[in-house]
């Protein structure tokens, strides 16, 4: 009966230290699976802030691009419409020198 007994005192030391052991496992598993989620969810915040960097980027390219556009066209338009014949532009030089001279 003692010897009963005695097996029965270590099989539950057993099952005692086998959950331990198992509880343990189970919790460098869970910090593994924390670790891992938070590299995840670091590496998609740091690619999604370069995509919306390059998004801005090439809004930017676009924005700039468009702005060229648009003065070369202002540019030619203000060209083909303004015509000084030759008597107004001497006039107009000579205010200019008569302003910067401090003559008028």
């Amino acid at each position: 009966m003692r010897d009963v007994i005695q097996k029965i005192v270590a099989t539950e030391n057993q099952a005692k230290r086998i959950v331990e052991e198992a509880r343990a496992q189970a919790d460098r598993i869970l910090a593994e699976a924390r670790k891992q989620a938070q590299d995840i969810s670091t590496k998609a915040y740091q690619d999604a802030g370069k995509q919306a960097q390059e998004i801005v980027d090439e809004a930017v390219r676009a924005a700039e691009d468009q702005k060229r556009e648009s003065l070369s066209q202002a540019s030619d338009a203000m060209e083909r419409e303004i015509v000084i014949d030759e008597g107004l532009k001497q006039k107009i030089v000579e205010e200019m020198v008569r302003h910067v001279c401090g003559l008028g």
